[in-house]
């Protein structure tokens, strides 16, 4: 099978949706697929749309002759008029892999009515959708009422390969010392780390210490009312910026926390919360999107809604001073961690699902096809 794939800018980022694109693209070649990725232009919104109208690359596509064309919709802005383009000259299926959309993005009016209209008629452009999570297809029913056919392949958690004991998690909870906290995200609005830092402002000094794992260019102006923020309340004794990490070191980092906490005020899935888990974190989310479908509230984690820096601050305090209570739920996180599919597994069935789409008929606005799911 001879894949086309599209993204925003590098492969190579460290979101969570590159992460899973990624290992979808590394599974695919595993099989003997060949897979070009074309990274297109990153940058502002309105900078993204002008694909639409970049006649080289509507060439180089159809010139590459791909089985299927496969796109992350996070580049929609750039792909509405492109995959028009491409009908008229092309009869690959295109499909599209939604790790959220924008449009359900907390953001000030009338951004995300315009983002739901621009998302709407991308998404009426393809041919099937690969969906991270069942919030993510709801959103996507609730946007369109109807698509085409699909799949959820909910991402894995194994890529940093934590190989801890239960035995080990155990000690570890029972440290003397701060309870520590990890925090890793993208310095940008949406993970919710000013929220953490106003629950922690509340807590006592001795109590729990913050380490931030994450890159401040995504949003500088966001980044530095992180450390405005840090400074105001005087918690730079207790909070170490560490910047992004990669692999072995991020591994490292998590086998020494406690807790992770991204109390996100959106996300699609969370890749994260589950490779914590796999180092026996509890891990703590927001209640928006599908973070829910990993965390069992008071049973491997708890959920806050956006914003809620009180409800988190008695989250922290409960697991600070009830280190019992930290073992327990360590350990229901790990066994989360051990009962999800593996990235190899996501990727087989999503290449199933690919292979599939070449047999249908390339056509639009289909009914929701009945939900697929591993």
């Amino acid at each position: 099978m001879k894949v086309a794939f599209l993204v925003d800018g590098s492969l190579d980022q460290i979101s969570g949706g590159y992460v899973y694109d990624r290992r979808l693209v590394d599974h695919l070649r595993s099989q003997g697929d060949q897979v070009e990725v074309l990274s297109l232009p990153a940058g502002s919104y309105l900078r993204r749309w002008r694909t639409n109208f970049d006649a080289r690359l509507l060439s180089r596509l159809v010139d590459m002759d791909a089985d299927i064309v496969l796109e992350d919709e996070l580049s929609h802005p750039g792909l509405l008029r492109l995959n028009s383009s491409l009908r008229r000259q092309w009869s690959a299926p295109i499909v599209t892999i939604v790790h959220h959309l924008r449009s359900s993005e907390p953001a000030a009016w009338p951004l995300p009515a315009v983002y739901a209209s621009v998302e709407r008629a991308y998404l009426r452009s393809v041919d099937g959708f690969v969906f991270n999570s069942r919030a993510t297809r709801r959103a996507v029913e609730n946007l369109m009422g109807d698509a085409a056919p699909a799949i959820v392949a909910p991402p894995a958690g194994d890529r940093l390969r934590p190989s801890l004991t239960d035995e080990a998690i155990q000690r570890r909870t029972h440290e003397t010392g701060p309870l520590r906290l990890l925090f890793v995200g993208n310095l940008i609005r949406r993970k919710g780390l000013l929220t953490l830092l106003d629950g922690l402002a509340a807590l006592p000094a001795s109590l729990v210490k913050l380490t931030v794992v994450g890159d401040a260019a995504f949003e500088p102006a966001h980044a530095a009312a992180v450390r405005r923020r840090i400074d105001r309340g005087r918690l730079g004794d207790r909070v170490e910026l560490l910047g992004p990490l990669y692999d072995d070191r991020l591994a490292s980092r998590m086998a020494d926390s406690h807790v992770l906490v991204v109390p996100s005020l959106y996300e699609g899935f969370g890749i994260v919360y589950l490779e914590a888990m796999g180092f026996g974190l509890p891990a703590i989310g927001g209640t928006a999107g599908g973070a829910a479908e990993i965390i069992r509230e008071g049973e491997n984690g708890f959920l806050v809604q956006p914003g809620d820096s009180h409800t988190l601050t008695e989250r922290l305090r409960l697991l600070a001073q009830d280190r019992s209570r930290l073992e327990v739920m360590s350990l229901a996180a790990h066994r989360t961690y051990r009962a999800q599919p593996t990235w190899a597994r996501t990727g087989d069935v999503i290449r199933q699902f690919l292979v599939e789409s070449l047999r249908r008929p390339v056509i639009h606005s289909f009914p929701m096809a009945k939900e697929e799911s591993i």
